[in-house]
């Protein structure tokens, strides 16, 4: 209803969003089917990378999402699977700003209550948990647990034996 009967370019934020964002599309295409007006979505990729082992790097690289000049005077959705202290969402949301998008919004499954936070929420948020590190349905711990169709948290015996 935000964004009205205009078409939407989800932008997807891999690799933790894949899942997400896969069921979260497949969900709007679905309500678009059933109502009286068609919304077309488009999907595009970008990948973030914030994250060593269990800790921010303070730094976000974005890696692909090389022609982010397409998203131009589109309605776009940021599809999120994380937001924790909002630092990445908004150097994300600051980059992609300067291609004059006509809206953005962001969806992010899950936001963590942390004491790091610098106040930034998500338009749509999935859940509110604890500030602890969880995994599965995509999220990773050094790549690991992308595959488990759960979320769980990764417990410090976990973390030492798949730290890097």
């Amino acid at each position: 209803k935000d964004i009205g009967y205009s078409d939407i370019m989800a932008l997807c934020v891999l690799k933790g969003g894949y899942k997400f964002c896969a069921d979260l599309v497949e969900h709007l295409k679905n309500i678009s089917r059933n109502s009286d007006r068609f919304v077309s979505m488009k999907v595009d990729f970008i990948r973030l990378k914030s994250y060593r082992n269990d800790q921010s790097m303070g730094e976000m690289q974005i890696i692909g999402g090389d022609d982010l000049s397409t998203l131009a005077g589109k309605n776009v959705l940021i599809v999120e699977d994380v937001v924790g202290t909002g630092r990445t969402m908004k150097a994300l949301l600051s980059n992609i700003e300067k291609y004059k998008p006509n809206m953005v919004k962001v969806a992010s499954l899950l936001v963590k209550r942390t004491p790091r936070s610098d106040g930034f929420r998500p338009d749509y948020a999935g859940f509110e948990i604890p500030n602890l590190f969880v995994v599965g349905y995509a999220l990773d711990y050094n790549e690991y647990f992308r595959d488990l169709n759960h979320i769980c948290v990764i417990n410090e015996h976990g973390k030492e034996k798949y730290r890097v």
